[in-house]
């Protein structure tokens, strides 16, 4: 490693030095330490007795080769400080760490595992031009192995610190990495998704943290198997062309003394003053100024991209690091933004073809723009102003549609200011905020024609798609880390029509290409957005192969007589009625909906519905 690259801050592969290393000799280990009194390694092969580690390079890192430690074997660092204190560490740098609530290091190899997705990576794209649907999914969470039964407290009453990382998997009755990689891939395909988005698998303590709080940067969550296995389910989904993404934490780290809080005896990574290093949710605040921590953290990205594979990175907090804590009157943290650059700029220069999303609430410009024209070098932001402003509508009551017509009309005045992702994420069906169908105004038969018109108008609206888990087949329970998606509930006739009715919808999303030119501008246009009494919208997307029209009524009632110009010189083909019995609704299967008079198309539309057509020359 270029020692004073890593100082710079412009390592991209610490990981290939520091860490524990299997070799034919026995596992070498390196740790950075710069201001500790002396480190010593213990673990399974020395029982847990100092082993010294030499000082080597510029004397801030620690080395030491054993000829008795194997993989799957468990280590710490015992780092002591200037006054002859010491705790015991985990690896930062390590590739594999015990199962919860066990805190220690596992030797982990990382190679052996040939991949067979050659063609995938040669083939990949950042979907700028193309169809992006993207399945958000919380491993643990999505489903789980038959037989599980989950207690109050969400975990079993046993002792964990006891068991082995099997038994204590076989208790939570999670699904292995390998184990789920077909049926999470299979179910993606069937339902018409082109990738999916792994909430954080980085090594964390919590459950409840849902991966955020993070101890092991470079260590795949032993909960559900090894690197190798991790792996093997990104290959699998590669092989059934679906595109696997991860969510990443650049902004900050959990607090948890054994980690990389206080690592050598200091605050190495975090600040050194309190009001800067902690942040909202209690964690604390990487220093990004320092070099040594912009390097772990653009080896980190660069390491799950590399290592295993993953098409893409979403980064968790951005506004986070744009700002000081997140609070724009502190003022921008510039340290904190070139590190954006640089990492984004490097893993681009890597991995050209990888999708780098920021998850950014803030309204800095260019987020989503490159790094040579003044931007961020992010591929794409999630645009949580289209998602509270559509969720707010679609919660209010029928009467208030008309005064709040425009908030569905607002987001295209701002959305080519950057590349967007629509987002309905897992922080939308927690906390009491109800789930995506619970969110829709009215009781239960009332939802889910909502439901579907929202859908509808998502597909329809420019901007990549991310729906989260469960929301495709009206989950009606919150989100809880602790149980799998209420899938029985697909034995009821409305949720299970409302899943086909989104396969459906997605099928037609990756069909026609009108639906994926979302940054042209003559892509676009409303073909009506002024029946605000009516609360009906028409959406205009544009193709050389064929425009599609989206009609939309959002009301409570009929619309009678309701015509749109779509020109003499098309003709139009029904693609999807919201309201057909198919999908629960009242429009018998088949029936003619809409006639043409000159260039109008005229029709009656039922409430809270939507169709689809396609317009073809003639």
């Amino acid at each position: 490693m270029d020692i004073y690259g890593f100082y710079k801050g412009n390592a991209f592969e610490a990981y290939e030095y520091l860490g524990a290393h299997l070799t034919n000799q026995g596992t070498l280990f390196r740790t950075y330490a710069p201001n500790a009194g002396k480190v010593a390694l213990v673990g399974d092969f020395n029982d847990w007795t100092d082993e010294p580690m030499k000082p080597v390079e510029d004397g801030r890192f620690y080395e030491l080769l054993c000829p008795d430690a194997k993989e799957g074997m468990r280590y710490k660092y015992r780092i002591y400080d200037k006054k002859g204190n010491f705790i015991d560490h985990c690896d930062p740098y390590g590739y594999g760490m015990e199962v919860r609530p066990g805190t220690c290091s596992v030797i982990r190899s990382i190679e052996g595992y040939t991949f067979s997705d050659g063609e995938w990576l040669t083939q990949r794209s950042d979907c700028r031009d193309k169809p992006l649907n993207i399945y958000e999914v919380h491993l643990g969470s999505w489903r789980r192995k038959p037989g599980f039964v989950p207690h109050e407290n969400g975990t079993p009453p046993l002792d964990e610190s006891a068991m082995s990382a099997e038994e204590i998997r076989g208790t939570e009755h999670w699904y292995s990495y390998a184990e789920i990689a077909d049926i999470i891939s299979d179910y993606a395909v069937e339902y018409g998704y082109t990738h999916i988005e792994l909430m954080p698998l980085a090594e964390h303590p919590s459950d409840e943290s849902w991966g955020y709080q993070i101890t092991g940067f470079f260590a795949p969550t032993s909960r559900y198997g090894t690197p190798k296995e991790l792996m093997e389910l990104v290959d699998v989904c590669h092989k059934k062309g679906i595109g696997v993404i991860m969510d990443f934490v650049p902004v900050h780290f959990a607090v948890d003394h054994y980690a990389l809080t206080e690592y050598d005896g200091t605050r190495l990574y975090e600040f050194p003053d309190d009001e800067a290093a902690y942040n909202e949710w209690g964690s604390r605040n990487f220093m990004h100024s320092k070099g040594e921590v912009r390097s772990f953290l653009q080896s980190a990205a660069n390491y799950w991209l590399s290592v295993y594979h993953f098409d893409g990175l979403r980064m968790d907090a951005v506004r986070n690091m744009i700002y000081w804590n997140g609070r724009e009157y502190l003022g921008e943290n510039r340290y904190a933004i070139q590190l954006l650059k640089d990492m984004n700029s490097g893993l681009k220069a890597r991995h050209p073809s990888v999708i780098l999303a920021a998850e950014d609430s803030s309204s800095h410009p260019k987020v989503a723009a490159p790094v040579f024209d003044g931007g961020l070098g992010f591929d794409y932001k999630w645009d949580l102003g289209w998602m509270h402003d559509t969720l707010e509508y679609f919660q209010s009551a029928p009467m208030y549609r008309t005064r709040d017509y425009h908030k569905l009309t607002f987001s295209m005045l701002y959305f080519y200011n950057e590349r967007y992702i629509l987002p309905l994420s897992h922080d939308e069906v927690v906390h009491g905020k109800a789930t995506i169908l619970q969110k829709m105004n009215g009781q239960y038969d009332e939802k889910f024609p909502q439901a579907r018109a929202l859908y509808m108008y998502m597909i329809a609206h420019p901007g990549k798609k991310l729906d989260f888990m469960g929301s495709e087949f009206g989950q009606l329970r919150e989100w809880d880390v602790k149980r799998e998606q209420d899938w029985d509930m697909l034995k009821y006739p409305m949720h299970d029509s409302f899943r086909e009715y989104i396969r459906e919808l997605n099928r037609i999303y990756i069909t026609y290409s009108a639906l994926h030119y979302d940054y042209d501008p003559t892509n676009f246009m409303w073909e009506d957005c002024e029946s605000t009494d009516r609360c009906v919208y028409a959406i205009r997307r544009k193709s050389a192969e064929g425009d599609i029209l989206a009609v939309l009524n959002f009301s409570d009632w009929y619309q009678f007589d309701y015509y749109v110009t779509i020109g003499e010189e098309y003709e139009a083909e029904l693609l999807l009625d919201s309201d057909d019995q198919l999908y629960s609704g009242d429009t018998p299967h088949g029936e003619t909906i809409f006639s043409r008079t000159g260039a109008d198309l005229d029709m009656d539309i039922p409430p809270y519905s939507g169709r689809l057509f396609l317009l073809k020359r003639k």
